[in-house]
C-alpha cells in the first residue's frame, strides 16, 4: 500500500481560516485538490492561531517537538500580527529567517519541500478602511520583501498575494463575516496562485515504503 505524502502547515489566522470552517482553509482546500487531482496526500497538520505573530510560532513549533525530515511539505505565512500589533521589524527580520530554517528542517526534502505564502494586503478590508490605520500596505510590502529576499538566498518558492488579495478585499463575498479575514472564495482565489506548483512538486516525489 502507498504512503501518503505529508503536509505540515505554519501560520496564523490566515493559516486556520478564521471565521470559515476548518474544511474550507487554504491548507485543506489545497490538499482536497491535490487528492481530487490523483496524488495521495494527508489532511494536514496544522500550528497556527489567530493572532500568533513570528516568536509565538517559534514557541509553539518548539512545545510540538517536530523531528527532523518529518514531512513532505511544509509552507509558512506568518507576520501580519508583528506588523498589527507594531512590533519592531528586526524582531521579524530575525523570526522570519530562524522560521524558515526550522521549515526547512523539517522538511523532508530541505528548501524544494517548503513554500512560503507572502502576507496579504488587509488595507482594503472594510475593517481597515473604517479602523483609518494608515501605511498599512507599505508596512506589508517591506515585510514581505523582505521575506522574498530571505526566501530566495535558501531557494525556497515565496508567493506573493499582497496585491492579489488586496484586489480580492474589495469584494464583500471575499471576506468573512467580520470584514476582514478571508472567505473561502478568498483562499480558493490564493490556492489557485500557488496549485500548479505544489503539484508538480509532489508529483515527483517517490512515495515512501
Amino acid at each position: 500500500m502507498q504512503a501518503q505524502h505529508s503536509y505540515l502547515a505554519l501560520g496564523d489566522s490566515y493559516t486556520i481560516g478564521e471565521l470559515v470552517e476548518l474544511k474550507n482553509s487554504w491548507p485543506h482546500q489545497l490538499v482536497q485538490r491535490l487528492q481530487t487531482d490523483g496524488l495521495k496526500v494527508e489532511n494536514p497538520k496544522i500550528i497556527a492561531v489567530t493572532g500568533w505573530r513570528t516568536d509565538e510560532l517559534l514557541e509553539a513549533i518548539k512545545k510540538e517537538h517536530i523531528n527532523p525530515n518529518s514531512f513532505d511539505v511544509v509552507s509558512l505565512l506568518i507576520g501580519v500580527n508583528n506588523q498589527y500589533q507594531g512590533k519592531p521589524f528586526q524582531q521579524y527580520e530575525v523570526e522570519f529567517k530562524q522560521l524558515l530554517e526550522k521549515a526547512i528542517s523539517i522538511s523532508k526534502q530541505g528548501s524544494q519541500g517548503v513554500f512560503v505564502v507572502g502576507i496579504p494586503d488587509y488595507s482594503s478590508t472594510k475593517f481597515a478602511i473604517d479602523a483609518g490605520k494608515p501605511n498599512i500596505k507599505s508596512d506589508l510590502k517591506a515585510y514581505n520583501a523582505y521575506a522574498q529576499q530571505v526566501c530566495k538566498a535558501y531557494n525556497v518558492p515565496f508567493y506573493d498575494i499582497l496585491e492579489l488579495a488586496h484586489e480580492l478585499n474589495k469584494s464583500p463575498k471575499m471576506l468573512a463575516k467580520d470584514q476582514l479575514h478571508p472567505s473561502q472564495l478568498q483562499y480558493t482565489e490564493w490556492v489557485n496562485y500557488f496549485y500548479e506548483d505544489v503539484y508538480n512538486y509532489l508529483k515527483k516525489l517517490p512515495q515512501d515504503e
